[in-house]
């Protein structure tokens, strides 16, 4: 069975998880409404997706 031969050290360890970190979701203004909202998807508050109606919301 393979075992380590060195104990790693809190950096290495750490180097090796440098690319695990979150990434921060972008958002962008709705042309029509001005609410915030992901890019390339449809507006949840007014239903716009490049400038035309693509649903039809309550409210």
């Amino acid at each position: 069975m393979a075992v380590p031969k060195r104990k790693t050290s809190p950096s290495k360890r750490n180097m090796r998880r440098s690319h695990h970190a979150l990434t921060v979701e972008a958002f962008q203004e709705c042309q029509n409404c001005g609410e915030l909202k992901r890019p390339h998807h449809v507006c949840n508050s007014c239903g716009y997706y490049n400038g035309r109606e693509v649903i039809t919301v309550a409210g």
